[in-house]
């Protein structure tokens, strides 16, 4: 049963904790939900979990609105690439965006906090394995970024994101993720998944990201 994974993943968090001498309430759990529905979901929040991490907009819009009103005190956090024409959306639906990576998306966001009148929590997505096919800024201009979105678009970022290559020893990307973040005078690292998230822990991570660890396989 989820619930029991759940408390699986919990327990994981707070023994990794414990083995690298960190504070059990410094790492939040953000349990991933994409693709599941709310029937898949509900077993999870009954259980106590309130974090909830999504990749795509327009499915989160399908299934949010309703278990938000069922349980007001849920918060979601986009974790997949955002588009800037979907800003708006994402801005009335989410309260924590992960995935700022270019200054179209800056300015977008920019706008639609003052047009809303609601700011969300930001991370800045660092590509720590130069991948083609990844989102993500360069880890070399990821500083500068942050301070561009400080200056030019008045944004408050609190932290920095990664997702590392799935065939690589994350360990490295997360060290790189924790140096880049000092730098730039941030304190929350957004890092690790079901398989490395103990990994991550050990590096810094303040929020950790969970899925089939919770919910199971995918189809």
């Amino acid at each position: 049963m989820v619930s029991n994974n759940l408390k699986t993943v919990r327990t994981q968090i707070e023994l990794a904790c414990k083995e690298y001498e960190r504070a059990a309430d410094s790492v939040e759990l953000i349990a991933v939900s994409k693709t599941y529905d709310g029937d898949h979901i509900r077993p999870v929040l009954a259980a106590g979990q309130r974090v909830f991490g999504e990749n795509r907009v327009q499915e989160s819009e399908g299934k949010w609105p309703q278990l938000c009103a069922e349980y007001p005190d849920v918060e979601l956090h986009l974790i997949g690439p955002l588009q800037s024409n979907k800003a708006a959306e994402a801005v009335a639906l989410f309260d924590v965006i992960h995935t700022v990576d270019r200054d179209k998306i800056a300015k977008a966001l920019a706008k639609e906090f003052k047009r809303q009148g609601k700011v969300c929590r930001l991370f800045v997505q660092v590509n720590t394995g130069a991948e083609e096919q990844k989102a993500g800024i360069a880890p070399s201009e990821a500083v500068a970024f942050v301070e561009h979105c400080r200056k030019t678009h008045l944004l408050e970022i609190e932290g920095l994101m990664c997702i590392p290559p799935f065939e690589e020893n994350p360990g490295p990307h997360f060290a790189l993720l924790s140096r880049l973040a000092q730098e730039a005078g941030l304190s929350n690292l957004s890092m690790g998944m079901s398989g490395d998230f103990e990994t991550a822990i050990g590096f810094g991570a303040t929020h950790i990201r969970v899925g089939s660890a919770i919910f199971g396989a995918r189809q």
